[in-house]
Order: C-alpha cells, then sequence, then structure tokens
C-alpha cells in the first residue's frame, strides 16, 4: 500500500519509476519519510511569496538574491545546495531538475560587475558537489545527465601583461553552452566559450576547452574527439564507459 502510494506520487516527476522487489517496506517507508520532509522545506518559499511548485529541498539550501530565481515543477536540491542570483539574467530551472548536494550555482561573485545568467532545461539530473558559474552566461539543454564533481568556468582571467598582478588585469567572458540529451561523466571541466551539441557523450575527468559538435564523445586533458555517436556506414558503435 505505502509503495504503490510512493510510486505513484514519484512517476509525477519520474513516469517511469518503479521500486525494485528487492527493497524492504522499512527501506521504502524511511525514503518516503525524507521525501515528505523534503517537501515541507521546499513549502517554505511560500513564506517568501513563492510557489515552491512541488519543490524538494534538502536540508541547508540557501538562495541569494531569490527574486531573480525561477524553477518548474519538481525542482530537487539536495542538501547544503546554494544559489546565487547576483546577475543581469537571473538562475532559470526547468521542471523536472535534480541537483546534487553541496552544489554551487554561482552567477558571478562581483557586485561592480554582475554576471550574465544560468538556464537549465527540464529533467536534468547535477550529481553532488558540482560548480556552476554563469559569469559570461551557461545554458545546459533538456534531459542531460551529469556526473558528481562537474564545473562549467564561462569566465577566464586576462594574464597578457607579466608587470601587472593578473587579479588587476580583469576578465573575459564567453557563454558555455551544452546542448540537450548529452551525458558528462564526473569531475569534467568546461571552459569559457565551449560549445557542445546535442547528444555529446565527455568521459569522466575531461577538460574541455573548445567546442564539439553533436554526438560527438570526447575525453581528455584537453579534450579531444575520441568519434561520433553517428557511426559510419556499416561499422559498428563501440560502448566507451563515461
Amino acid at each position: 500500500m505505502i509503495s504503490s502510494v510512493l510510486e505513484r506520487l514519484i512517476r509525477l516527476r519520474n513516469p517511469q519509476f518503479r521500486f525494485s522487489s528487492a527493497l524492504g517496506l522499512g527501506v521504502i517507508a524511511s525514503f518516503g519519510l525524507q521525501q515528505l520532509g523534503a517537501l515541507a522545506r521546499g513549502g517554505r518559499v511560500l513564506l517568501w511569496g513563492r510557489t515552491p511548485r512541488w519543490m524538494l529541498r534538502g536540508r541547508g539550501v540557501r538562495f541569494f538574491n531569490l527574486a531573480q530565481i525561477r524553477w518548474g515543477r519538481f525542482l530537487k536540491l539536495g542538501d547544503g545546495v546554494y544559489c546565487s542570483a547576483l546577475s543581469t539574467g537571473g538562475i532559470w530551472l526547468g521542471d523536472g531538475v535534480s541537483i546534487g548536494a553541496f552544489s554551487r550555482l554561482i552567477v558571478s561573485t562581483t557586485l561592480d560587475n554582475p554576471g550574465e545568467y544560468i538556464r537549465i532545461g527540464n529533467r536534468v539530473g547535477i550529481g553532488e558537489f558540482a560548480y556552476l558559474g554563469g559569469a559570461g552566461g551557461l545554458s545546459i539543454g533538456d534531459d542531460c545527465i551529469i556526473g558528481q564533481y562537474f564545473s562549467c568556468h564561462p569566465e577566464n582571467h586576462r594574464f597578457d601583461d607579466p608587470t601587472v598582478p593578473i587579479r588587476l588585469q580583469g576578465v573575459d567572458r564567453l557563454p558555455i553552452q551544452i546542448g540537450s540529451d548529452c551525458w558528462i561523466g564526473s569531475k569534467v571541466t568546461v571552459l569559457s566559450g565551449v560549445t557542445l551539441g546535442s547528444g555529446c557523450v565527455v568521459a569522466a575527468g575531461a577538460v574541455v576547452t573548445r567546442s564539439f559538435p553533436a554526438n560527438s564523445l570526447i575525453g581528455g586533458v584537453p579534450a579531444r574527439l575520441i568519434r561520433s555517436r553517428v557511426p559510419a556506414e556499416g561499422v559498428p558503435s563501440n560502448p566507451v564507459q563515461a
């Protein structure tokens, strides 16, 4: 009874969800209580004049400049997530977005030159300890799955003049654009100005310094093209661990 009710509720966010038959009732009940607690914490945004839209909010989640943060239905924020929308364009989170525990969404950290925006599409899942910067603009398309310790940095320090401290030479800001349906492995770093087309797969630990077209499988430091996910006619596609 409990598991069937929870399944129906979870399917509002994830239509394909089903509890494993290997799970005992105690585990399922404990999970249900955790989700009820997260739902209650999400409801507290009503105190700030915002509609939670079934937000699941972990312990210690904090917002800065909440007026410029928008979210869709069933947003899930893990414990310790911090969202700072000090920016010109704010933070936009689509339906069914999940942000892992202790992740940080920071559009910018300076009051004299606010950053651009962070926009995350529908049904995007990002693992724990991610750092998403938005100074030059960051967009992630629908249905992306992203591993732990992911980081994006759409801003780069200038360092051309060796007679001036680097911290005083200013920055260059270029947007990062990640297409829909990408799979990005753990500990991947994406740098300023990069565009990844839809359907890309990025191997764990890669440092992406340049753009790649749709359906590219890439890896390495710096990242390079391993192959396309769309094989030449008659050539089978081999699985790769991301």
